[in-house]
């Protein structure tokens, strides 16, 4: 017996002894060292500039009846005149609203590469105007921070790469391989009218990008729990979406007779069943490099349970499951958004609808999703009904040791100093699922700075951003530019 407890006490020893090396040495990986730029700007001019831009109400509403077709020329026009060195340097094509810029490069037997954004933004919330703490299409610009819809998501996007390509033009830079810049006129319906008509421009001249760089993921201050350096997610992947109708049926009749189950009843059955069979997931691929890169960066314990998989797998996918943010980075998320079911109070329903939305991960189809659901839920009274044109595929998940995203990460790193970069994955959608369609590659990547308390004026209230995180992200997209057209 005291001879078990010896062996059973050193099995455990060795065991700890086995985490705490692997959780040391679980450590910040080390980076190639990169020289830091000093760029002059005007910060003041530029600010200006996006203080302008969102003072266009260029609003991309549901209802195209309900578009300023004025504010959307009155944009495509003050571009021409704010940015004249630029106009008088690059081509341009007017797809619809979209602008499509050409940048040629010296030696045509390089391929290109295009940076995008897109001036469209989303209506204010009826209602909240009050909310905001500036007038959310003033564009004020108050002890440093600049104030509107399209600060974040957009326009600070647009201008700053408008911004990049002045200050080079003007620096008389002259690219090697060819530039091309688009700037989307309707990303927040889908682009089906811009980004997807670059492309298909693009395809008949038969131009194959490099690489392409959207919008997409940021530069994070603090908002991952216990990560304290600056982290840079360049998104080489995002989600794709599918929408179903689940319909429960059961007979009508008057409510004060109701069967044993109702239409509704029996739909309510169906979406409990939906959200405790979510689709199965886990850490690996993209979402592993992801947070074995994060991880390395956070306290002891939580780097506990990355740096040994092999014995907290189980553990780790639980916790990571049990938050909305990670959980989206480890699966299809399951998202049931509408419901409709009688039309009068005392009336039982013949049918009761859920409208539920899936944001599809990569390792998922359209076609694994919608098998999914069908066995969960599809009986004698519940039908899985597929609504026409519902349903997007993931896009490719694009390669994060190529030369573009060692570019785009380089860039990074020249302009904020030591930063923490890893590939992400894109839980939203974004004009990039046109764009890769003509590009090796396709990243979705802000090079400006958010922290929490940024994150509500995404589509939300009091979207700004300050004078200084703006320059930065101009800075970056000039290394980018000079960086990538360089070689």
């Amino acid at each position: 017996m005291k001879r078990t407890i010896l062996i059973v006490g050193a099995v455990i020893v060795v065991i700890a002894a086995i985490i705490v090396i692997r959780t040391i040495m679980h450590s910040p990986m080390q980076l190639d060292e990169v020289e830091q730029v000093e760029i002059e700007l005007d910060e003041n001019l530029a600010a200006l500039h996006l203080s302008e831009a969102i003072q266009m109400r260029t609003v991309s509403h549901q209802n195209p009846v309900n578009r300023d077709h004025q504010a959307f020329d009155k944009f495509i026009n003050w571009v021409a005149a704010t940015y004249p060195e630029l106009h008088a340097t690059l081509s341009l094509q007017r797809l619809n609203d979209t602008l499509l810029y050409k940048w040629q490069g010296r030696d045509k037997s390089l391929q290109p590469i295009l940076l995008t954004g897109h001036y469209d933004v989303v209506p204010v919330i009826p209602g909240t105007e009050n909310s905001w703490k500036h007038p959310p299409f003033s564009g004020a610009i108050v002890d440093g921070i600049i104030w509107g819809r399209g600060a974040l998501d957009d326009k600070s996007g647009v201008i700053g790469i408008l911004e990049a390509v002045n200050h080079l033009v003007k620096e008389d830079f002259e690219p090697e391989r060819t530039v091309y810049l688009s700037f989307g006129h309707d990303e927040e319906l889908g682009g089906p009218n811009g980004a997807a008509l670059v492309a298909e421009t693009l395809k008949k001249e038969k131009v194959q990008l490099a690489w392409s760089l959207d919008e997409g993921s940021f530069i994070f201050d603090k908002i991952i729990p216990g990560v304290d350096p600056l982290m840079a997610a360049i998104n080489v992947a995002e989600k794709g979406s599918v929408t179903l109708q689940i319909v429960a049926k059961s007979a009508g009749g008057h409510s004060s007779m109701p069967p044993k189950q109702t239409a509704v009843g029996i739909l309510a059955n169906a979406i409990i069943k939906l959200e405790q069979n979510p689709i199965p997931g886990g850490l690996e691929g993209l979402s592993l490099q992801m947070f074995d890169t994060i991880s390395r960066y956070m306290p002891f314990v939580p780097r506990v349970f990355f740096a040994n998989r092999w014995l907290f797998a189980g553990v780790l996918d639980d916790r990571l499951s049990a938050q909305g943010t990670t959980n989206a980075m480890l699966r299809t998320t399951t998202a049931p958004t509408m419901l409709s079911a009688s039309v009068k109070t005392n009336v039982l329903p013949i049918e009761a609808i859920a409208v539920v939305n899936f944001r599809i991960h990569p390792r998922d189809s359209v076609g694994d999703i919608i098998n999914h659901v069908k066995r969960t839920v599809e009986s004698e009274n519940v039908e899985v009904r597929i609504p026409p044109g519902s349903g997007r595929a993931a896009s490719e998940v694009s390669d994060w040791n190529s030369w573009g995203y060692k570019v785009i990460a380089d860039s990074v790193s020249q302009v904020y100093g030591e930063i923490v970069i890893t590939p992400g994955l894109m839980i939203a959608g974004s004009d990039s699922r046109h764009y890769g369609k003509v590009a090796d590659n396709a990243y979705r990547f802000n090079p400006l700075t958010v922290t929490s308390d940024d994150l509500t004026g995404f589509h939300g209230t009091n979207e700004k951003i300050s004078v200084g995180n703006l320059a930065s992200g101009i800075r970056t997209y000039i290394q980018i530019i000079r960086n990538g057209a360089s070689k």
